[in-house]
């Protein structure tokens, strides 16, 4: 499954399905923003962008929740926008 990887990628390539966040990442020199969905708790997506930013790693990487890995390099964040879990509705029903 996850050929390449060390144990401590394993750990954070855990995809949740059920919980969803929204993540909104502004590239310098880019004219429109990253969004995606993923399956990473609020925290796991904060301490990647955390590292990245503080230069233990020199990508950030983030896995969406159809488990699509999406990399931007470190030193081209310009923000970072971590929504609040929100958990996936199923089936047709009143909101």
């Amino acid at each position: 499954m996850c050929a390449g990887y060390g144990a401590a990628d394993r750990a954070t390539l855990t995809v949740r399905r059920d919980i969803a966040v929204e993540v909104k990442i502004g590239v310098q020199h880019a004219p429109r923003e990253i969004v995606l969905e993923s399956g990473q708790s609020a925290e796991e997506v904060e301490r990647a962008v955390g590292d990245a930013l503080a230069g233990k790693a020199r990508l950030l990487s983030l896995a969406d929740d159809k488990g699509r890995r999406v990399l931007i390099p470190a030193d081209r964040i310009a923000y970072v926008e971590i929504g609040e879990p929100a958990t996936r509705r199923v089936g047709f029903g009143a909101l």
